[in-house]
């Protein structure tokens, strides 16, 4: 169940930034982390980002960072191993989250 606008923006305002763990293989794992992203590489190239919906709704989100799939999503992480993904994520079904993901935080649309 999503839980209230304003309680989620409160959370990312007190939680630490997201990270990235990077692991190789072209899909994420099955297990994902609480509220950091997964990586997915084989030698260096960067397949898919993996995580679990901010919205606390529980579902799995797998982005593809490939140019050849459509849509796609590019993947920059600073020194401080903190994802920005652009564009943004925005779920047309189930839980309907829309957001971007800048600096390892959620900023909500």
């Amino acid at each position: 169940m999503r839980k209230p606008l304003w309680l989620l923006k409160l959370i990312e305002c007190v939680l630490p930034a997201r990270t990235v763990n990077i692991i190789e293989g072209d899909t994420p794992p099955d297990q994902l982390p609480m509220r950091n992203i997964v990586l997915a590489q084989e030698e260096g190239e960067q397949w898919a980002v993996g995580f679990k919906c901010p919205c606390g709704c529980g579902r799995r989100l797998e982005l593809l960072l490939i140019k050849e799939a459509n849509p796609n999503w590019r993947l920059i992480i600073d020194s401080c191993n903190r994802p920005t993904l652009h564009p943004s994520v925005w779920l047309k079904s189930g839980c309907c989250s829309h957001f971007w993901l800048k600096k390892g935080k959620v900023v909500w649309c």
